[in-house]
């Protein structure tokens, strides 16, 4: 578990989930009036599958995490996938992998199949380190920050990275008091989610929909 960062007077501004889509990323960042001396960056998951620009997103967010510490990066379900299928090789998961757009991210890597994609040795060295990094969940004294989101009435120690990458009706379906909002991507809706506990920012960029950040604490929304 990743311990809780100081309140500061600072912002936040979070990224819902990209999905290769890295033209619509470029120019959110743009778009975004942050200032890296000051302000964090968290990206909640969902950097490949099914959109055709993965190598560019991947590339783009490890250069930014090296070069700032006030970037935070998250694991999504895709990235959670690609791992379980190199440890275990199962077959079923990698016909899930494959419905879910897996073929478009190795071809953004110059791979037409999936024939090495147990291996990952179509990342590059550098790519495979930042996805190896990717944390299960982050918060502050103000917000919790997850891919998919947390299970109602069971405490954050108790829970593990399935649950933070995949879960989606149980979270959505009761309006718990996680004791502080929930910012979280994984399920997309044509606007962003806003709940007295929850703030969902996955938009479907990848569908043809907006790419969508979320400045924190001001709940001010971006697009692109």
């Amino acid at each position: 578990m990743v311990p809780a960062t100081p309140a500061n007077d600072n912002r936040i501004f979070a990224i819902g989930d990209i999905h290769g889509c890295y033209d619509k990323l470029v120019t959110l960042l743009a778009r975004l009036p942050y200032d890296p001396d000051r302000d964090t960056l968290v990206f909640i998951g969902d950097y490949i599958g099914r959109g055709r620009q993965a190598r560019q997103v991947v590339e783009h967010l490890s250069q930014l995490s090296k070069d700032n510490p006030r970037v935070v990066t998250l694991m999504g379900n895709h990235e959670l996938m690609l791992f379980e299928y190199h440890r275990h090789g199962d077959r079923n998961l990698l016909e899930v992998m494959r419905k879910n757009g897996v073929e478009d991210t190795m071809a953004s890597y110059g791979r037409s199949n999936v024939a090495n994609l147990r291996s990952l040795s179509f990342l590059p060295p550098s790519h495979r380190q930042f996805l190896e990094n990717l944390l299960p969940i982050w918060q502050t004294d103000d917000y919790i920050f997850v891919h998919a989101g947390i299970l109602p009435d069971r405490p954050l120690a108790e829970q593990d990275q399935d649950t933070f990458c995949w879960v989606r009706d149980m979270f959505l379906a009761k309006e718990h008091d996680f004791g502080k909002p929930v910012v979280f991507g994984h399920t997309p809706f044509a606007t962003p989610l806003v709940t007295p506990t929850k703030i969902g920012i996955d938009t479907g960029a990848v569908y043809g929909n907006l790419l969508t950040a979320v400045e924190l604490p001001g709940l001010r929304f971006y697009h692109a």
